[in-house]
């Protein structure tokens, strides 16, 4: 999909679905403006400009973005990729972790996207997506995260109806597992969780990070220009049905 003269903003570049994002958004001829915490390793090929900020620190990501406003660097596209969970259950949360859960994932996030909006807007045009999770539609777990992304998407329909007539669009996408880092704690705990996930997915497996951010370029890209306000599931059908509910309770 190309992206030749156009800039991509990615947060949370430096993860793994983020640098399969710079990576899909810079072979299609994107200027990539990679962001992520200090002190994260952004030295992929394909990065144009760094930027660093905390998400959890909501008036810097809001000065983060007035920066990029002021300095000319208005994307084409946004891509809020950036997020982070460790409440698992109810069981694990309290209200402190759920509160900077909540502000990483969306009060950072909305600090954030509201000037760049607002320039696009004025500019008259601009895709932003946003990465949430099957999370913010059924519940598989981190209850903080997940009330966090189901805010993300009413946020991203927000963009998409009161922007929409300055040339924005606004979407979503909702990722099933992804092997990446952020699994790496979980695994290490319990070796036998790729297996069982697997099993979970009617797929017989889990997406892959290069596949979400494929799904990422097309809702960014000209290809989607009648596409908003939508949140597209990347799931390897997890939302579709209960593989394992049809082979256990219903003899397959």
């Amino acid at each position: 999909m190309p992206f030749s003269g156009r800039t991509v903003l990615v947060t949370g570049a430096g993860g793994g679905l983020g640098r399969a994002l710079v990576a899909c958004f810079a072979a299609g001829g994107a200027r990539v403006l990679a962001c992520d915490l200090p002190g994260t390793a952004l030295d992929q090929p394909g990065i144009a400009d760094r930027r660093s900020f905390d998400l959890s620190d909501r008036a810097g990501a809001e000065a983060a973005a007035c920066a990029l406003v002021a300095e000319g660097l208005v994307p084409d596209v946004l891509v809020n990729n950036a997020g982070w969970t460790r409440a698992e259950t109810m069981a694990g949360l309290a209200p402190d972790t759920a509160a900077a859960e909540i502000d990483l994932n969306l009060t950072g996030v909305v600090a954030f996207t509201l000037p760049l909006v607002a320039a696009m807007a004025a500019r008259g045009h601009g895709s932003v997506v946003f990465i949430s999770s099957v999370n913010a539609l059924l519940h598989y777990g981190n209850p903080a995260y997940a009330a966090a992304k189901a805010g993300i998407n009413a946020f991203s329909r927000a963009i998409a109806v009161e922007q929409g007539r300055h040339g924005i669009r606004s979407n979503v996408v909702c990722p099933g597992s992804i092997h990446t880092p952020a699994w790496d704690h979980r695994i290490a705990r319990d070796p036998s969780i790729p297996a069982t996930l697997a099993g979970l997915y009617p797929l017989g497996r889990i997406v892959t990070a290069d596949e979400v951010a494929q799904a990422v370029a097309f809702l960014a890209s000209d290809l989607a220009s009648g596409i908003t306000g939508t949140a597209l599931e990347v799931d390897a059908g997890l939302t579709a049905g209960s593989r394992p509910f049809l082979d256990r309770v219903l003899g397959g």
